[in-house]
């Protein structure tokens, strides 16, 4: 891939600070960014013959645009990765025309490739007690076998994110009945816990035998450091491959698992995107969806003239 020149680079970095210090951007949100807009400013130069500096960021053009998006698809982006970085590249230049008075309307008149949604994959009730139950035999030792439960438990029973739940303190060793949870982009939402989790993590946090202090993180490594996401993501991998379940069975999907079952308990969208910590209700409408595909399942299957 050609670099960027350095005037546009600096541009870049500019602007990666501002994303991360005001918009509290998190770090791999950042680094997707640059590698975004890193990409398409050597695509410029590639494409122009030279380097793009800030004046020439103000001239590019619809054919530009149209060069990179196809330049971007035939090297096998996907239509979902290039609207992310098509996305990106306009951010870049939305702040080039409020700080450095460079207007690029080509940029921001560009739309992007039509994507088919793609909606969630829950994991049905059954198996993701299952997999509770499964998680806990997969190490000798009590307390990380503790651990393990009481994660999956916690994603599970509040619908938290991943980095959320490995960020949550220590504390004083006791779960409280309410979270504060610092979702995307900084924004704090609070999340009920239910018995079950609190039990859980109780359970674990009584036989860890590291005691990180009350700032430290709740969930630890087997070493005593924080734990690693891609530890948990591999418990999945395998709990899921010894129940037999699809690779969409992801801690991932948990969070999934929560919001539609509190959809099929009846509960309001607004109160579920709150929960989720979704800026926007067309996020959380999407697990209507489900709920309709599910029903629709069922239906096929028990009409008589479904062919189930």
């Amino acid at each position: 891939m050609t670099e960027a020149s350095e005037g546009a680079s600096a541009l870049l970095e500019d602007w990666l600070s501002h994303q991360r210090v005001l918009r509290g951007s998190r770090p791999h949100t950042i680094e997707a960014y640059r590698r975004d807009v890193a990409g398409f400013l050597g695509f410029l130069n590639l494409h122009r013959g030279g380097p793009a500096g800030l004046s020439a960021l103000g001239t590019v053009t619809h054919s530009d645009m149209r060069a990179w998006m196809a330049r971007e698809r035939e090297r096998g982006l996907s239509a979902r990765s290039l609207a992310r970085g098509l996305s990106a590249v306009k951010g870049f230049f939305r702040w080039l025309a409020e700080h450095r008075a460079v207007e690029a309307p080509a940029v921001h008149a560009m739309r992007g490739p039509r994507l088919r949604q793609r909606l969630p994959r829950p994991i049905p009730k059954d198996a993701a007690s299952a997999l509770l139950d499964r998680a806990e035999l997969q190490h000798p030792e009590a307390w990380v076998a503790a651990r393990d439960r009481a994660v999956l438990t916690l994603l599970y029973g509040s619908g938290l994110r991943i980095s959320e739940a490995l960020g949550l303190p220590r504390g004083d060793g006791v779960l409280p009945d309410v979270l504060r949870i610092a979702g995307k982009g900084g924004k704090e939402r609070l999340v009920p816990v239910l018995p079950v989790a609190r039990a859980a993590v109780s359970e674990y946090l009584r036989l860890c035998p590291h005691q990180p202090g009350p700032d430290g993180p709740l969930f630890l490594g087997a070493r005593g450091g924080r734990l690693n996401p891609r530890t948990v993501q591999k418990l999945m991998e395998v709990c899921r491959t010894q129940l037999g379940l699809p690779a969409t069975a992801t801690p991932h999907a948990l969070r999934h698992s929560f919001a539609t079952a509190l959809l099929e308990a009846g509960g309001d969208l607004r109160a579920i995107q709150s929960l989720l910590g979704h800026a926007s209700l067309s996020t959380t409408q999407v697990y209507t969806s489900v709920d309709q595909a599910r029903l629709m399942e069922i239906y096929a299957a028990a009409h008589p003239k479904g062919g189930g």
